[in-house]
């Protein structure tokens, strides 16, 4: 299974649900709303810019369902927040943390605005025990293991340049 960036419907859906630059959870929210067979995930971005540490994130993704063979599939992610990155598509990485169905995630946050209706109820951490980094609270297991994916891919992104005398460049 392959996943790629669609750009130009992110683009688009962004701008058809009029995308604000820091909701990304709201964002994601809406286009899985306003597209049929959406999943909506949760997890973190890498970028090969500043910031240099995971940044918490959520889109959309659509599955191919064309081909038979599941590992020739594709999912194309569809990012409503990409216009507002300003980044080069090759350069932005996604890790996945949660997914949910347009059916689960309308029910979570339903759910979540009749118990809490003073809270926003995104994003959505999953059932607990929640794990911690740090000091802060993260989410569930999942939500621990997409975010230590992503600090090592920035770890391997932003490593300096070493030359053969193990001096920086």
């Amino acid at each position: 299974m392959k996943k790629i960036l669609d750009e130009e419907l992110s683009l688009e859906i962004g701008d058809r649900i009029k995308s604000k630059r820091k909701k990304p959870f709201d964002n994601a929210y809406k286009a899985a709303l306003s597209m049929e067979g959406a999943i909506y995930v949760q997890g973190f971005l890498v970028t090969s810019h500043k910031p240099y540490h995971p940044i918490e994130h959520a889109w959309i993704e659509l599955r191919d369902t064309s081909s038979e063979e599941p590992e020739e599939s594709i999912i194309r992610i569809v990012d409503p927040t990409l216009k507002h990155l300003r980044k080069n598509t090759e350069n932005l990485w996604y890790f996945p943390a949660q997914s949910l169905t347009v059916k689960q995630l309308k029910a979570i946050v339903e759910e979540s605005q009749e118990d809490y209706p003073e809270d926003d109820p995104l994003p959505i951490y999953g059932d607990a025990p929640y794990e911690y980094y740090g000091d802060v609270m993260l989410g569930d297991k999942q939500y621990l293991v997409a975010y230590e994916a992503a600090v090592n891919k920035c770890q391997e992104l932003h490593q300096p340049d070493v030359d053969n005398n193990g001096n920086n460049s």
